[in-house]
This record gives structure tokens, sequence and C-alpha cells, in this order.
């Protein structure tokens, strides 16, 4: 075990200092709306990340060039506020970006996400972070490639999202904490500059939160547990703490675990962009196999046909109910986040709800796919097989189909 710090000289328990909190960064509002980025533009990433994604799946190896590429279009700071060196952008436009990379290459889209969703502006997990580590930190990912991932499921808690304190310790040392315990299913972990760690302190009354780790600090290791169905290259694999130190800086949002229920008048940007996210990513996986599916129809013409697929009522109908499952998904993300870019509320029950209807939309255009196209569906020199195993993936992020549904319920309850 490497121990990085003397435990004997421990400074009095407590609160870290107080944060100088960071809501948004100061912007002009003189200055002009950030471009979007051009549909172009994303369109030939999607083909660039599409060409070597069967090669990622098979490897299962974090996605580096994609990362470099992604860079080099300015697109890593694309939620970063301006004042610190990025785009600025909102909701809607993040979505558009993730749904386009995860159209190409989905595990790429997901590692993403979560820099995407800690660095913006106005959905950000980060309203708590001293004020000097989040500008320190989101400058640096608008200029480099550093990302950075949230680590909270574990072997025995699994999410928190189900309640119960984490097996996670930060243990206070003098200038800081040792961090030790292990979380699983953690996306990017090869790939990622930063951790943002969930555990508990070792105080009587443990406090919970987040404790922000470097990679690459002794003490850190990553044991390759990852042999998934899908999403192979989103590299999750376990990480594991043995006294790992991190600043007391670094502890940039711990309170009590009371504290971190839900309260009235509390806003869904988190829930938002959670549920958003996580579909526009999956819309994406179920575009690129409706493309290829619409394709090969096209082009496959039996003999006893003596005309494509395509020509066929059958397969017309049950491409239109395709088409009809993505446009539904589509309204509802871009209407969610346009209410949400103009300020408007937007419920995390409703966000939620999104998230649960346009993953099913998406699961049910694959199987479609495969239902009209039998073995050559399935087959793993066609894409659609793997999009299919990306996409079923879609019903394990948080929250669940079981939470969704139950929360959705108690509401229109009244409950």
């Amino acid at each position: 075990m490497q121990t990085v710090t003397d435990s004997s000289n421990r400074k009095p328990r407590g609160a870290s200092p107080e944060p100088d909190v960071v809501v948004q960064a100061p912007v002009d509002p003189e200055a002009p709306e950030p471009e979007p980025v051009a549909q172009s533009q994303l369109d030939a990433l999607t083909r660039q990340l599409a060409s070597t994604a069967a090669e990622y799946d098979r490897s299962g190896s974090f996605p580096q060039e994609n990362f470099r590429l992604l860079h080099q279009a300015g697109l890593l700071g694309l939620t970063v506020p301006r004042a610190f060196g990025g785009r600025g952008a909102g909701l809607g436009e993040a979505i558009r970006v993730l749904g386009a990379i995860a159209q190409g290459e989905p595990s790429t889209a997901l590692i993403l996400f979560m820099t995407y969703g800690y660095y913006a502006g106005s959905f950000s997990r980060t309203s708590s972070w001293p004020r000097h580590v989040y500008e320190r930190m989101a400058s640096e990912a608008a200029s480099e490639i550093s990302l950075i991932g949230g680590l909270r499921v574990e072997p025995e808690l699994g999410t928190p999202v189900r309640g119960g304190l984490p097996a996670t310790v930060a243990r206070q040392v003098d200038g800081g904490y040792a961090i030790s315990g292990r979380k699983i299913y953690s996306t990017g972990s090869t790939g990622l500059r930063w951790y943002a760690v969930w555990a508990k302190t070792d105080e009587p009354s443990p406090r919970v939160g987040t404790f922000l780790v470097r990679a690459g600090t002794p003490g850190v290791r990553v044991e390759p547990t990852w042999e998934h169905f899908g999403m192979r290259a989103s590299v999750s694999h376990d990480v594991v703490f043995e006294e790992a130190f991190t600043p007391l800086e670094h502890a940039v949002d711990v309170r009590a675990p009371a504290d971190w229920a839900p309260k009235p008048g509390d806003g869904a940007s988190p829930a938002l962009w959670n549920g958003l996210g996580i579909s526009a990513i999956y819309d994406g996986v179920a575009r690129a196999a409706r493309d290829w599916l619409v394709a090969y129809l096209k082009q496959r013409a039996p003999s006893n046909l003596g005309a494509p697929l395509s020509t066929l009522p059958r397969v017309q109908e049950k491409v239109g109910e395709i088409e009809a499952r993505l446009h539904a998904s589509r309204v509802l993300l871009e209407t969610a986040a346009a209410r949400a870019d103009r300020g408007e509320p937007v419920s995390a029950v409703e966000a939620n709800l999104i998230k649960y209807t346009t993953t099913d939309n998406s699961i049910r255009a694959v199987q479609i796919g495969l239902e009209l196209t039998g073995n050559p569906g399935l087959s793993r020199h066609n894409p659609l097989e793997r999009h299919y195993r990306d996409v079923s993936c879609s019903r394990i992020h948080s929250p669940q189909n079981d939470t969704i549904l139950v929360s959705a319920g108690r509401a229109a309850l009244g409950s």
C-alpha cells in the first residue's frame, strides 16, 4: 500500500475552507453569442469517428485518437465558459454535438459527456467548487486534452443514486486527504486526467461528497476489468485508491449526507443534463443504425423478389416506425434543451421521463433493423450488431427505469 503522507500529524477535523463559490463565469453581456458548430464539420467528424469505431469495439481500448481529433476541432471545451477559453455552449448545442459524435463512436461521446457536464456554465455540477479550482480546471479542459470523470459506483454499494454511504474513505491528513477504496464502471478510466471520486470522510459523523484526484497520483491504479457487451471503448475499468493523496482544496463539494437530499425549489440542472445528454448519445447510435439499414435495404435485392427490399410495403412501414420514433426523440430533446437555454424550468421528473422515452425509442429503432435484416444484421461483418450492443447499454445509466417511473408515478399521484 502506498502511503504518501504522515497521518500522525493531522489537522483538526472539520469542513474544508469556505469556497469562493462559482455559479457561472462572468461573460460580457454585450459579447455576441458563439456561433454554432457547423453541421458540415459535425458530419465530417461523424464519418471520421465511424471509420475506426469497429476497431475500438474489438480492442476495447481508450479512443485516444478520437480525442485528439476533437481537440483539434476545438470541441473539448465546448461547454466551458468563454471567459475561461471555451465556447460557452448551452444545452442545445452540447447535445447536438454529443449526438453527432455518438453517431460516429458512442464511447467517445459518453466519456466527453462527463467533461461537458462538469465544466458547463449553465448546467454544471461544479457550482459549489472553490472558484480558483474550477477556473484552473475549466481553462485546462478548454486548452488541452484534459478529461474528467465521475467515479461513484462501488462493488458493495452499487450506484449512490439509490442511497447509502460509499465504502471509499477520505482520511484527513496533513495538507489534504488520503483516499482509499475501489470504484467500478469508471467510464474513461485510462484516459482521464481527473477523477471526481465520491467518498466519505472518516469523521465520527461522516460527510460525503466529491474529492478530485489527479490520474497518476501515487496510490492510484486502474485494473482492467471492463469486458462488456457494448460501449467497449468506454474503458470502464475498476479504479483502486490506496492512500492516494489529494490536497485539501480538492475536497470540492463535501456535505452531511442529509444535505444531498433533493429539496423543494432545487433546480433540475444535473438531472436535465444527465437525461438529455445520455439520451442524445444513444439517439446518435440509433441514427447510425438507421443510416446503415436504409443503405442495406436499398442495395439488397433477393433473386426471388427481383427488386430491392426497400420496395416492399412491409419494409417501408417498419422504416416508417423507426422514423417516427427518432422524430419523437429529436423533438423531445430539442424542445427541452431550448426551454432550458431560455431559462424556463424543466423539472427533474420531466427530464428523467425524456430519458426513459428516448432511450426506449433508440433501442426499439435498432431492434426493428435487426428484424428486417435477419442474419446479416447480427453478423459482425456489419455494424448493426455493434449498434445494438451499444444502444442496449442505455438503460443501465442512472436513474434507471424503475426509479424514473416510480418518481413520475408519485408526482402524478401527489404522494
